[in-house]
């Protein structure tokens, strides 16, 4: 299947199938499901950077494990601080592809499994590709272009700098926070991101390790 997955679009998701079963995380809303797989070329370059620049800003350089990451984080536990956990995009597309919701051991173990397999088996490129096609962006939103075309009417290939670190912004809680909406916390972290771009490198694939 990860073989299989390394050329083939991914249209359904283990997470996808239970927000269905689930239902709205609004009540009051009507039950949603907006998805369109579309390739990287057609993802702003904005938003690639907005995501490194605020999940994993190492993603160009690690194995799938950014280690600095989760030993920070480990600290940061441990001393009561709240910081950025240590998951990468590898880690993400992993558990959103492969896996469901939750904190086992089980479940981090497979996490840890799916990681190692994918960044041998896919590019760097492809893991980009895909966690930018699957991942939950909103209440029954998952992806680039879904998110563009739900939050600004139009196409991810056209969102703009600030757009961009706006929906990176809302991704650690997508059902929560909406780029629609922000709260004084999301621009607080927008601005964040933006910063954070401009601080880095431009992604470029091809001078992946």
């Amino acid at each position: 299947m990860t073989l299989v997955l390394r050329f083939v679009p991914v249209y359904f998701t283990p997470l996808m199938a239970i927000r269905l079963v689930e239902g709205p995380a609004n009540e009051k809303s009507d039950r949603q499901f907006k998805k369109d797989w579309v390739p990287l070329e057609e993802i702003s370059q904005h938003l690639v950077q907005a995501v490194v620049a605020s999940e994993d800003q190492k993603f160009l350089d690690h194995n799938g494990f950014d280690m600095d990451a989760i030993k920070e984080a480990i600290e940061g536990n441990q001393s009561g601080k709240r910081l950025r956990g240590g998951s990468t995009i590898t880690n993400q597309t992993a558990k959103n592809v492969f896996l469901w919701p939750g904190r086992n051991y089980l479940r981090k173990g497979l996490e840890a499994y799916f990681t190692v397999l994918i960044e041998f088996i896919w590019s760097k490129e492809r893991i980009m590709e895909v966690y930018l096609n699957v991942i939950e962006m909103g209440d029954g939103i998952y992806g680039a272009e879904a998110a563009a075309q739900a939050f600004y009417k139009k196409p991810a290939a056209k969102l703009s700098r600030q757009e961009a670190a706006m929906i990176a912004a809302v991704l650690p809680n997508p059902l929560r926070w909406s780029p629609a909406k922000p709260t004084a916390y999301n621009q607080k972290r927008q601005a964040w991101i933006l910063r954070n771009m401009n601080n880095l490198a431009p992604v470029k694939f091809d001078t992946a390790k």
